[in-house]
């Protein structure tokens, strides 16, 4: 699997600690919309860090161990199952100074109410001697981060005047993990989402 990356991976240097990753991947069609446009930045920019991650929409990001992982993918089940599927619209650029180029999720409410949910293992993860997991606070779409403070501001000036608009279902969710921000993920489960069959896009 190619790399997934939070906009703020943690090193983890003890043996059977592992940061997860709790992400939503948008539908193929959007998937290689998105990946067009990084290539694009690569190319441009001269930034091949563009390219090296998947599209996705990170959800929350925190540490745990190992043998914590059978617990927390219980409780996420019980949690998400109950969650229904919903749209997501991605509308133009915008970005973290001074630093990162993203696209926008037009509505962040249905994940803001979705990462509300799951802080329910929180309590259950700072158990553990670790800190609170992160939750989302600006869904958003990565196109390229760990930019160079002068290529950022030139392509956030580039990008004010560009068009993206796609839109998907979120009808899952997927929980990877890795040792360091540099690690390859490994898939660990997916929730499914309640889904209404006539409202897919």
């Amino acid at each position: 699997m190619e790399n997934f990356s939070a906009d703020a991976g943690v090193h983890t240097a003890a043996k059977g600690l592992f940061e997860y990753l709790l992400i939503v991947t948008p539908r193929k069609d959007v998937y290689n919309k998105v990946m067009e446009e990084k290539h694009y930045f690569s190319r441009t920019y001269a930034q091949p860090v563009a390219t090296k991650t998947q599209p996705h929409i990170t959800i929350s990001d925190f540490l745990a161990w190992d043998s914590m992982e059978d617990s927390i993918i219980r409780w996420l089940q019980r949690i998400i199952k109950e969650q229904k599927s919903f749209p997501v619209i991605l509308n133009n650029y915008s970005g973290f100074p001074d630093h990162t180029i993203y696209v926008r999720v037009q509505d962040p409410v249905p994940f803001k109410e979705l990462a509300a949910r799951i802080k329910a293992i929180d309590p259950y993860i700072k158990k553990s001697d670790h800190q609170s997991a992160k939750f989302i606070s600006y869904p958003h779409m990565t196109i390229a981060r760990r930019l160079p403070k002068q290529v950022y501001e030139q392509a956030i000036k580039d990008y004010a005047g560009k068009d993206f608009v796609a839109s998907f279902t979120v009808t899952e969710l997927v929980l990877l993990r890795r040792q360091h921000p540099y690690d390859t993920c490994k898939e660990v489960a997916v929730f499914r989402l309640q889904t209404d069959e006539s409202s897919l896009n």
